[in-house]
């Protein structure tokens, strides 16, 4: 069973990086507001996912200002979109061979 999650990818175990990078992986980008509303999230938990996203080189962060308010919008690299859909195929693999499992 280890080769089967071998290819799952630890920066994605929680929900909220899950989440974060399943919404860049849809949309070109999304702002902290975006983030924190569509996932039901503190401004602490977005801050430290996000935080280490970017750590992990997943995520790129731009800080602008609209209308005099600073804005901070999130975006996924290349890397992280390779890293996120290697970790969904690991998943699928894992869910299509629970189905294999014969029974005695």
């Amino acid at each position: 069973m280890k080769n089967i999650i071998s290819n799952i990818n630890k920066a994605f175990d929680h929900r909220i990086r899950l989440g974060i990078m399943s919404i860049l992986m849809v949309n070109e980008a999304a702002d902290f507001t975006t983030l924190k509303e569509l996932l039901g999230a503190t401004d602490g938990n977005i801050a430290s996912h996000t935080k280490a996203l970017e750590k992990q080189e997943y995520i790129t962060v731009e800080k602008s200002f609209i209308n005099r308010k600073p804005n901070t919008r999130y975006l996924a690299t290349d890397e992280g979109r390779k890293a996120f859909q290697e970790h969904l195929d690991a998943l699928e693999k894992l869910l299509s061979s629970g189905k294999q499992i014969k029974r005695k």
